[in-house]
């Protein structure tokens, strides 16, 4: 015989009481005990949550995604075709890897320029190439390899190296054609060997940490002592020459990198002592065009010395890097080619037509 089935009851967690009316609060005693834990039972209600409501929690989060709020929080935007952004990560990396061609040739004009004026005996035609401009140049390519080489870009790295070389090939010509001094010439080949071994070394891996920690903070010391002293002794003629500007923006420098490497710094601070030498890197590459086109605009007879055609490839490889440039938000990259693309390519251009 089964026995008649019972009603389930589903007790609460926390035993609910009966809200207390004014009449009933006003007639209670400050000696009376039950009332008086009545009073005190609603306070548990703030206590922290149990255990399995903290799971459930976790578990919706990790079902449902976090709240809306925290997609506010994050630096890159959502991609909503992931189809349609490696094609245009694809594209603008083939016009970065095709820069490399005319970055290729660039210098080459004028290198073959340079050698028939040498072996002609014609040293002062290659006193219209000022070798300030192009140690600018060159340390801003090479710090720029720095800087494309830690963020794995490797088209950028191949251009950068290739303007490097080409650079310097121009920088011994100058040396051999008396140009360029000589203890300038041997300090600039030892931080050219040291920085080509130094990145290949870090890109594949093969570098401590710590090494290359110390060649990051060379060149932003280094960046930033020599580009205000370059930007002063381009107008030298007019302004007495002093190699204060390199001391005082060099010690600050030391003082700054110093004092990040030493944790006296913010996260800001350390974030923006890093970030400098990419942005001197930058300027460094953006004063090579002032300087030639100051040069010109002292000597307009010495203009002959130089190749049209070098300047015009130079503007067509940033001109193919600035897609890329764009594609993967990099202002400085960005700010470096356009400012190359016009001042380098059509300023030159048009101060040798003029």
């Amino acid at each position: 015989m089964s026995s008649p089935s019972v009603p389930s009851l589903r007790l609460p967690l926390r035993p609910a009481y009966p809200p207390l009316s004014r009449r009933a609060l006003a007639g209670v005693s400050p000696n009376a005990a039950a009332p008086r834990a009545l009073l005190l039972k609603p306070l548990a209600s703030k206590a922290p949550a149990p255990y399995h409501q903290h799971a459930l929690l976790l578990h919706q989060r990790r079902r449902h995604g976090p709240p809306p709020a925290a997609a506010t929080i994050t630096s890159k935007p959502v991609l909503k075709d992931p189809k349609k952004y490696q094609e245009w990560d694809s594209v603008t990396a083939k016009f970065a890897g095709a820069a490399n061609i005319p970055f290729l040739l660039l210098q080459l004009p004028q290198i073959v320029l340079n050698a028939r004026n040498l072996l002609a005996g014609n040293k002062t035609a290659l006193f219209a190439v000022p070798w300030l401009g192009m140690l600018t140049g060159l340390l801003g390519n090479l710090s720029l390899l720095s800087y494309f080489a830690k963020k794995r870009e490797t088209e950028a790295v191949i251009v950068q190296t290739l303007g490097v070389i080409s650079t310097y090939a121009v920088l011994v010509q100058l040396a051999m054609a008396e140009s360029m001094p000589v203890p300038q010439f041997v300090a600039t080949s030892v931080v050219v060997a040291a920085g080509l071994i130094l990145n290949f070394l870090n890109y594949v891996g093969w570098l401590p940490g710590t090494l290359w920690l110390l060649w990051e903070d060379f060149i932003t010391v280094g960046g930033l002592a020599v580009l205000p002293q370059v930007m002063w002794s381009t107008f030298v003629p007019f302004i007495p020459n002093s190699v204060l500007p390199g001391i005082i923006c060099g010690s600050l420098a030391v003082a700054a990198v110093g004092m990040a490497r030493m944790g006296k710094l913010s996260d800001a601070g350390v974030k923006f002592v890093g970030s400098l030498s990419g942005w001197t890197a930058t300027l460094l590459f953006m004063w090579m065009p002032v300087a030639q086109m100051w040069t010109n605009y002292l000597n307009p007879s010495n203009i002959k010395g130089l190749s049209a055609f070098s300047m015009l490839l130079a503007m067509l490889g940033n001109g193919l890097m600035l897609p890329r440039a764009v594609f993967i938000r990099d202002l400085m990259w960005f700010t470096g080619s356009a400012w190359a693309c016009v001042l380098q390519g059509w300023g030159n251009l048009t101060c040798m037509y003029w």
